[in-house]
């Protein structure tokens, strides 16, 4: 099917080429608008109570988490002084009405707890209206204009919006970085000047296909702003290596001597299956995000899939028919030999080493695997805070001073929705107010339930914050003296989960920030076997269809997960127990980000699977031409060790230029995928792979032989060698003597009658 598809790409070229840049013009409209549509958050799990809980703040009791939170301090005068109260509500009252919705300050709740322990700073609590970031923008500068107090501002919405805007600095800053060093890359890969600007044509088509696909689906769903970085470093990851593979498979036609039209007929039979193979696969690892319910990685996931599925297009249709436009040209401006063009080198030691040594290199690479692997069994997940930031940041420190100088959680207290059964005996006398006769809801109805939480160990106080007569609810504040995100906080959450409510009780639904740690946790854990399952399924069932064997599949994911395992071990060691902070300047929290790792373990089993076809290919390739195991590992891994080190190359680049980011979540990405590529590109591709084939010999083709011929992909057809000039014939032999039979395959022997009715084997000159 490729090979026709060939010719039909060869003779439409041109065709292709303008139909391909007439699109691309239409769509980028549409996908630009995607940039104004994207959501900051998406992090949390919209079935969880701890999400439940924090809508029903909102709608319920007008809001809970403060959106803004303005801390005031005076290094003479105290709180209770006059001038103090003038200065700070003066400034609140200059505010706009049309964004602020309420606001709290000690004068107005007479709470102690606003007060800091010196009685010199305290702060207040700000509720805003409609759109919050806009709003915060709107009021931001008035906030920090007040007369001789030293004013900083914080909570939940000024720390997201500078979350947000210190990782698109990041990104700027790492692009800054990569960018010239992905360029000097693409040159070495592909060999020239004009073969490098294949594969920036490739990514540029998989990206903007990618973004048509996320701004259609911003129409029906949530998608995450952080969604747009994963889909730009994956393009880019998956756009060089398919081009390589493409290039280095025309290169080596043209050099044999074929035409331009054989070349690329060749190119998308043999590479264009390699291309395919893994782009099916890599975007099919990656829809089993769509499992977990989180925006975020739903997000992320369906627009990984879709710039993997664009990648692998452009470059089976749109990059061969450039190549069948340049024809012998591709190689004009030469200035590098190319990564993976020869045989030799390094590589051609390594497959000779591995193959003379597969037990001691299997032993020894699976041991250090397993060592690597070892903290991930203690790992610990949770979500990012106010410590993910720089130590600068001003919503960072207003967090850190008002948890150190004023009561222990005041901020974040763990919220108790109970919803009380009403009954009435009479009828309504209208149905609109049903909320009005029905007998209110009040503190007194909670009591005997917020006095068993009151018990509970490491429970400070139980405060009533909110009732909702319309809904029959009440909100209490329980409050304790653990780090919210401790496991002792966690065992406090679930034990208030599983106290039984009063008979008067309908449901009781328990929020906050520790309940939101605890939900994604759990959540996560929950669905990460079927993502496993989903992502594991793809891969059976394409590596069979495509190599006709039952054991390579199930080897490429047993290795698969011990270099994840390794890599996520590393990701552990370094960032949950800290023991890198001091050198990539960060402060570790004691846990791993959920849904960042999750996003990890889900790239690097795609690009996993992406070197394994690399490889798997080559070997299989080499065992169709040769019949011998043992030299098609070898063979294979000589000729498929560039391409896999150019393939690594990038994501290497890109996750160091990560590294050097200001937010926690963007260089735990760019760690976990450095030390991931590595590991598998490194230890288990070139390492333990070959060694696992090269001992399992006959059993890599043990298959169904039935629905193997049935399903296997076939062997490409040779196509014509070239005219090369005609050998003189050789000399005439003999005529054979009567009575003898010449044998075709075997010239030198003959059969004679035997004096017995039989035949014997004699030597033509008998």
């Amino acid at each position: 099917m490729l090979e026709t598809a060939g010719r039909f790409v060869h003779r439409g070229r041109w065709t292709l080429l303008a139909l391909t840049l007439a699109v691309a013009v239409l769509v980028v409209p549409l996908g630009m608008e995607l940039f104004g549509r994207m959501a900051d958050g998406g992090f949390e799990d919209p079935r969880a109570d701890s999400t439940v809980s924090a809508g029903w703040n909102d709608d319920w009791y007008g809001g809970h988490t403060p959106d803004v939170v303005v801390l005031y301090r005076h290094p003479t005068v105290k709180v209770r002084d006059p001038r103090y109260k003038r200065a700070v509500h003066d400034s609140l009252r200059a505010l706009p009405a049309g964004h602020v919705r309420a606001m709290v300050t000690y004068w107005t709740s007479r709470s102690k707890k606003m007060v800091s322990a010196d009685g010199h700073a305290t702060y207040a609590v700000i509720t805003l209206k409609g759109d919050q970031r806009r709003a915060y923008a709107a009021v931001a500068a008035q906030l920090r204009d007040v007369h001789n107090l030293r004013v900083s501002v914080g909570g939940a919405v000024p720390l997201r919006a500078e979350l947000a805007d210190r990782i698109a600095a990041d990104l700027v800053r790492a692009g800054a970085v990569a960018v010239p060093v992905l360029l000097v890359l693409l040159v070495l890969v592909c060999g020239g000047l004009v073969a490098a600007g294949l594969p920036l044509v490739v990514w540029v088509l998989a990206e903007l296909g990618a973004l048509v696909v996320l701004r259609l689906l911003t129409g029906v769903t949530e998608v995450s702003v952080f969604a747009l970085s994963v889909v730009a470093l994956l393009g880019f990851v998956l756009a060089v290596p398919y081009s390589s593979v493409v290039l280095k498979a025309f290169r080596e036609a043209v050099a044999d001597g074929a035409s331009t039209e054989q070349a690329v007929v060749r190119t998308m039979a043999t590479a264009g299956s390699t291309v395919a193979l893994s782009g099916l696969t890599v975007a099919g690892a990656l829809l089993g995000l769509l499992v977990f319910p989180q925006p975020f990685l739903r997000s992320i996931g369906l627009g990984a899939a879709a710039v993997t599925l664009a990648a692998t297009v452009a470059a089976l249709f749109v990059l061969p028919a450039s190549l069948g436009v340049l024809g012998s040209r591709v190689n004009a401006l030469r200035l590098a030999p190319g990564l993976g063009r020869g045989e030799g080198g390094p590589w051609h030691g390594v497959a000779s080493s591995v193959t003379r040594r597969p037990v001691v290199c299997l032993v020894g690479v699976s041991v250090v695997l397993v060592m690597l692997a070892l903290p991930s069994a203690h790992v610990r997940f949770g979500e990012a805070d106010h410590r993910g930031l720089p130590v600068a940041s001003e919503g960072r420190r207003v967090a850190e001073t008002i948890d150190r100088d004023f009561a222990r959680n005041v901020m974040t207290p763990i919220d108790v929705h109970v919803l009380v059964a009403r009954t009435s005996t009479g009828e309504p006398d209208e149905p609109e107010s049903l909320a009005d006769w029905q007998p209110p809801v009040s503190a007194a109805d909670v009591r005997p339930f917020a006095a068993r939480l009151k018990r509970l160990p490491h429970v400070t106080a139980v405060e009533v914050t909110g009732v909702s007569r319309a809904n029959g609810a009440v909100r209490l504040a329980v409050r304790h003296d653990l780090d919210p995100l401790s496991d002792q906080a966690g065992a406090l959450v679930r034990a208030i989960r599983a106290m039984t409510p009063e008979p008067d009780i309908r449901r009781v639904v328990v929020g906050g920030s520790t309940a939101e740690r605890l939900d994604l946790q759990d959540g996560s854990a929950a669905r990460l076997p079927w993502a496993a399952l989903v992502a594991g399924s793809v891969v059976v069932v394409l590596l069979f269809a495509a190599f006709g064997s039952l054991v390579l599949p199930v080897m490429a994911l047993l290795l698969s997960v011990l270099s994840i395992g390794a890599s996520f071990g590393v990701i552990v060691w370094a960032f949950q127990d800290g023991n890198l902070a001091s050198v990539l300047g960060f402060t570790p929290t004691g846990a791993v980000e959920a849904t960042v790792a999750v996003l990890i373990l889900a790239v690097v089993f795609g690009l996993s699977m992406n070197h394994e076809l690399f490889l798997l290919s080559r070997v299989r390739a080499e065992w169709l031409r040769t019949g011998d195991d043992t030299a098609a590992v070898a063979a294979g891994l000589r000729q498929s060790g560039g391409v896999i080190t150019g393939a690594a190359l990038p994501p290497l680049v890109v996750a160091g230029a990560f590294c050097t980011a200001e937010v926690t979540i963007v260089k735990l990405l760019g760690a976990g995928l450095f030390v991931a590529v590595v590991v598998d590109a490194t230890l288990v591709r070139m390492l333990l792979v070959p060694a696992s084939m090269r001992l399992l010999v006959g059993a890599n083709r043990w298959s169904w032989r039935r629905f193997h011929r049935r399903v296997e992909l076939r062997r490409p057809t040779p196509l014509p060698a070239p005219p090369k000039p005609t050998p003189s014939p050789p000399p005439a032999r003999p005529a054979a003597r009567p009575g003898w039979v010449r044998i075709k395959e075997s010239p030198a022997r003959v059969v004679r009658p035997g004096p017995d009715g039989g035949w014997t084997w004699a030597k033509v000159d008998e």
